[in-house]
């Protein structure tokens, strides 16, 4: 089954993909590898804004967390990637908390679950769920992706 009707066949339509916000391509292949750079989660076309611990739920977070796995799918689909995808190898997460919250993992669940839904046994990543003080335009979480790519 293609990654695009697996896309159907769970309901989901990726959104366009995101202009970059600054200085960087959204894409870089190398070595085999695409590295896609950080996504923000972008739902009805406005960015998931806010802080866990804060004014955001884990609930929450997990949902925006998705909506960047989502971007990152549609980014690797407006490059002519989405069809070479032989694994996703590493997510990056980036959640932006108070000093006390500790259930970053819980929340980059949204983007890892996401990601074997889609790609199956190749959608197992390794991970790095990491909290921090602030994210680009007040998004509550950002993730970037090193994929495995076929030949």
């Amino acid at each position: 089954m293609t990654i695009a009707a697996k896309l159907a066949e769970l309901g989901i339509t990726l959104p366009k993909a995101a202009a970059p916000v600054a200085s960087y391509v959204p894409v870089v292949v190398h070595g085999g590898f695409a590295h896609v750079s950080g996504q923000l989660p972008f739902v009805d076309g406005a960015v998931v804004k806010g802080r866990l611990g804060d004014d955001v739920s884990v609930e929450a977070g997990q949902a925006a967390a998705r909506a960047c796995a989502l971007m990152i799918i549609a980014q690797l689909e407006a490059a002519g990637l989405l069809e070479k995808v032989a694994r996703i190898v590493k997510l990056g997460a980036f959640i932006n908390c108070t000093a006390d919250f500790t259930d970053q993992p819980e929340v980059a669940n949204g983007a890892s679950d996401l990601m074997e839904q889609v790609f199956g046994d190749a959608g197992k990543h390794a991970r790095a769920a990491v909290g921090v003080p602030a994210l680009p335009r007040g998004a509550a979480v950002e993730v970037d992706a090193v994929i495995a790519l076929t030949a």
